[in-house]
């Protein structure tokens, strides 16, 4: 009877140890092998809960006017999702209502420039036959072709105007026309025939530099620049259009 007794205080003290192990092997076990998303599920029970989940309108939905630019449909989305990040199913309807808006935004871009090309087109078949005569002979190149170009017909103006107190344009003119013949050849396989353009083309432009330049105040001229330097600029600029926009 005696060590009965004794035992007691023994016994009572291993259970509660037993009970503390078990507590701990469970929690350990739930943090260990139940994954992080139904945690988040769980502890977002209490989350708020989007109120224009059922709105079926996507503008009343995101609290937005239809007339909103796209601007404005990325800041109320983004501003939605923040306040509503702990509810999965708010997430998704304000998701849901975003993707439709930006859907239909797309839409209405490509049917703008679907009928501005139209538009074009039925301009050009409505207008006078030299019109159309004229365009038979412009084509429009890759936008990288034209920068390439530009860029080189603008730094032979560039370099024209360092020279310019040196001496005339002659050599930097001789470029620009060797530049425009070859990329007239290298598109109409006619040696003769990039050679006639780009003639017709420097011609075109120093008569047009001639006449026009002597009619810009002399104010808005530079003292170094002379009549010459000037009708060369102009001259580049028609070289450059004959070699890059014409067939």
């Amino acid at each position: 009877m005696e060590l009965q007794i004794d035992s007691l205080p023994l016994l009572t003290l291993c259970h509660k140890h037993c009970v503390a192990i078990r507590f701990a092997t469970v929690v350990i076990t739930y943090l260990i092998f139940i994954p992080a998303a139904p945690r988040r599920l769980y502890s977002g029970c209490n989350a708020p809960t989007f109120p224009r989940i059922r709105v079926w309108d996507p503008y009343k939905r995101l609290g937005i006017s239809p007339y909103a630019s796209e601007e404005e449909i990325w800041s109320a989305r983004n501003f939605l999702l923040e306040q509503y990040a702990g509810h999965e199913r708010s997430k998704e309807s304000i998701e849901a209502a975003f993707e439709k808006l930006l859907m239909a935004s797309f839409q209405h871009r490509k049917k703008t420039k679907i009928n501005l090309k139209s538009r074009l087109k039925k301009k050009v078949e409505e207008s006078p036959p030299w019109i159309k005569n004229l365009l038979n002979f412009v084509e429009l190149p890759p936008m990288e072709v034209i920068f390439r170009r530009l860029f080189l017909f603008a730094f032979t103006g560039g370099w024209s105007i360092m020279n310019s107190s040196e001496g005339g344009p002659a050599f930097q003119v001789a470029v620009s026309l060797a530049a425009c013949i070859y990329f007239l050849n290298e598109k109409t396989k006619s040696l003769g025939r990039a050679f006639v353009i780009g003639l017709g083309a420097l011609a075109t432009g120093w008569i047009c530099g001639s006449i026009f330049v002597p009619m810009i105040p002399t104010v808005l001229i530079h003292p170094t620049w002379t009549l010459e330097l000037l009708t060369s600029l102009v001259a580049y600029g028609f070289l450059f259009l004959a070699c890059t926009f014409l067939k």
